[in-house]
């Protein structure tokens, strides 16, 4: 089992991350929560240049993780697109995009898009899924919006892992974002004469917050390798790794809104975006307690199996 990426997929995420730069960066976000309408045509001359619509994350281990670290990549300007979401288009449908949601209110971070959508339920079932009008501006909605649901024939089942993963690298993206964004902060603002980085308290703080995120990458290369090898546990390694990303979300964005102080909320600072164009991942399609009520139903007696898990000789002991 090998969870790191290839040379040739970290180099795509690294281009991937200039080119997003290069367009705008963080000034993206601001431009499509001000005209709504160029969403899209944002970041669609960087999908092309990049050539990340022509990548098959479901036919080819070496282009699924080059899809990962085009997530990990848009993530860090909180690209208001849903880069992800695209990626995980399933073949055949005519469809230009997955969406994984909650059947008893389906909703997701889709609205101004003139696109086609197939979305699968978290127990498997597949349906064509059309966005309704927001409810609010992307201000209050962050482009959420509730969506309509029409049953279509076919096993959903093997959408849910990918679904639900490369969303979690987009959100891997946003907390690497975070972090550097919080060490940048408290190494140049002072409080009595020394810079914030030097107060114990404060390395305490970013060391918890580190340890959170470097914990989720582990598990989200982990779960990109269940997918790749098609394993029967995918699903459970994608809600374990689901799990893992929010709960590090919450204590990462605690730390680095502490760490800012009222600067942080304020939309001078980009950590004020990012923070908030992260709610639809770390609440959609289920927040934190539902995450952990699925994966705890779908386990049972069992646990999970991977890296963390006993081996199974171990187990039966």
């Amino acid at each position: 089992m090998n969870i790191d990426l290839s040379d040739e997929a970290a180099e795509y995420g690294r281009q991937a991350r200039r080119a997003f730069k290069a367009a705008g960066g963080d000034v993206l976000a601001r431009k499509a929560e001000h005209e709504p309408k160029r969403r899209a045509s944002l970041v669609a001359p960087v999908l092309d240049e990049l050539g990340a619509l022509d990548l098959d994350p479901r036919g080819d281990a070496r282009e699924l993780e080059a899809a990962a670290a085009l997530c990990r990549a848009a993530g860090y300007f909180a690209v208001p697109f849903p880069v992800a979401e695209r990626l995980c288009r399933p073949a055949g449908l005519g469809t230009d995009g997955l969406l994984v949601v909650d059947g008893a209110r389906p909703a997701a971070a889709v609205a101004a898009l003139d696109l086609r959508w197939t979305a699968v339920t978290l127990d498997g079932r597949r349906c064509d899924a059309v966005a309704r009008s927001p409810e609010g501006p992307p201000r209050t909605s962050a482009f959420v919006t509730d969506l309509e649901l029409r049953p279509v024939d076919g096993d959903g089942a093997r959408d849910l892992a990918l679904g639900l993963v490369l969303p979690c690298w987009t959100l891997l993206g946003m907390l690497d974002r975070a972090l550097d964004l919080t060490r940048e902060h408290v190494l140049v603002r002072e409080q009595f004469g020394r810079a914030l980085a030097r107060f114990q308290g404060v390395r305490f703080q970013l060391t918890e917050a580190e340890v959170e995120r470097s914990g989720v990458e582990a598990l989200a290369r982990y779960a990109l390798w269940s997918v790749q090898a098609g394993r029967d546990e995918a699903v459970d390694d994608a809600l374990a790794l689901r799990l893992a990303a929010v709960e590090a979300a919450d204590v990462v964005f605690r730390v680095a809104h502490q760490l800012h102080g009222a600067t942080g909320f304020c939309d001078e600072a980009f950590l004020s975006w990012l923070s908030r164009y992260s709610q639809p991942l770390r609440r959609l399609p289920l927040g934190l307690s539902g995450t952990r009520d699925r994966l705890t139903r779908r386990l049972g007696r069992r646990g999970l199996t991977g890296p963390f898990g006993e081996e199974p000789e171990r187990a039966a002991r």
